[in-house]
């Protein structure tokens, strides 16, 4: 399989929009280490990301620019003589979302029309992959969500990937844009520095020897999936709607499938870890889905996709990760 990645992606001149996120950083790694030509759009500098961290930022093109400009996306594109993009950036916190809305349905929306305008406007773009997420489903009666279930986002952050996800949809049935969506489970992984997520927020408060904060009530459900995983999947869909133009304007779920609560994903981390402290429960969160999981059979009968890592083993790399980052 490395081989066959390796020969499609070599050479190829690949636009990722938020590199500098935590998807970003490990998708931009792997279409380095698979030989591709990678240009990434940067808003901010972000010093401690995993794309600067490691050292890929200087393995690959960086234009400094927001995803709500259309002119400077293509220019980028067309500068860069771009073939593939991978649109991953937008404001991915849930609170944030809440607390200051209209910046998070301006990134997420308009930066999405905005970069599928501007490659319908392209003469040399042939694969697109949109980021949506398993929140554009918003709540449902019947889990787990699969591809068939509609876009019903309710609160701002689960409206924005509706919205954006809608839109790639809408650019492959009208202008036939070669264009792809994923809708993933949460991802976890080394390089998150958004402490008050579950992951890197337990791990760091362990490691400072401190109980973890549970923010929701600890019963909320969710589906996960380890972002070399995630990094994986884009990769894998790119390349299959290549080579099956067919597949324009569909949207595919990636997770491991898996139900657990915060509380059973915190004491997961608290056991890999060998620690002994026992979470703060603050229930504090409003305005969230109570439960989502997904179910990923038409990635796997369609795409042949399986993810290459467990549960526990994305945790286990998840936690040498930041003792590493955080080591004294």
């Amino acid at each position: 399989m490395k081989e066959a990645v390796r020969s499609f992606w070599h050479e190829r001149a690949v636009l990722v929009t938020g590199a500098t996120g935590l998807v970003g950083g490990w998708l931009v790694r792997a279409l380095v280490e698979s030989g591709s030509r990678v240009v990434c759009l940067v808003r901010d500098s972000e010093p401690h990301c995993e794309l600067v961290r490691s050292g890929l930022v200087r393995e690959v093109s960086t234009a400094q620019g927001d995803i709500t400009d259309q002119a400077t996306v293509e220019r980028v594109l067309g500068e860069y003589e771009v073939d593939t993009v991978f649109h991953l950036a937008a404001q991915t916190i849930v609170g944030t979302a809440n607390a200051n809305p209209v910046a998070t349905l301006d990134t997420n929306i308009r930066g999405t029309w905005t970069v599928l305008e501007a490659c319908r406007r392209s003469p040399r773009v042939k694969q697109v992959v949109v980021a949506s997420s398993d929140k554009a489903y918003g709540a449902q009666p019947v889990l787990p969500y699969d591809e068939s279930a509609p876009l019903q986002g309710l609160y701002p952050y689960d409206v924005s990937k509706s919205c954006a996800d809608l839109l790639a949809r809408s650019y492959a049935a009208t202008y036939g844009l070669p264009v792809v969506i994923t809708r993933c489970g949460n991802f976890y992984g080394g390089g998150d520095l958004h402490w008050n997520r579950i992951v890197p927020g337990t791990i760091r408060s362990v490691l400072r020897g401190e109980r973890p904060v549970i923010r929701s009530d600890g019963q909320f459900v969710r589906d996960y999936l380890y972002v070399e995983d995630g990094a994986a999947a884009y990769l894998l869909l790119a390349e299959q709607l290549a080579r099956r133009p067919e597949l324009a304007g569909e949207a595919f779920n990636f997770s491991y499938e898996l139900r657990l609560t915060v509380l059973e994903l915190v004491h997961r981390i608290l056991a890999l870890m060998g620690s002994d402290l026992q979470p703060e429960v603050r229930n504090e969160v409003s305005h969230e889905i109570r439960e989502q999981f997904l179910s990923t059979a038409k990635a796997r009968r369609e795409l042949g996709w399986q993810p290459q890592h467990h549960l526990d083993e994305g945790l286990a790399r998840t936690i040498a990760w930041y003792r590493a980052f955080l080591a004294p």
